[in-house]
């Protein structure tokens, strides 16, 4: 089973490295680009292959280790 995970700053939480993208794209001359939030995508290969079993798994993983649940928000995807 594979998974993707989304994990990006919660709104609020300032975000130096999109604002630094968005200043980057300005000088490069792309115009009317608003708000820059950057964040990562994480990809993992399960041996698991029950979904409900994965999906708790993705979730402690994302809560103990892949994200910072005090600033970062995640969203998780499978596929069979």
């Amino acid at each position: 089973m594979k998974a993707r995970i989304h994990v990006r700053l919660k709104d609020g939480v300032l975000d130096p490295q999109g604002a630094a993208i968005g200043r980057a794209l300005a000088q490069l001359g792309f115009e009317g680009v608003g708000d820059v939030r950057q964040g990562k995508l994480i990809e993992l290969d399960l041996a698991e292959t029950d979904r409900e079993r994965a999906e708790h798994q993705l979730q402690a993983m994302c809560d103990q280790l892949l994200a910072n649940p005090v600033i970062e928000s995640y969203a998780v995807s499978l596929e069979d």
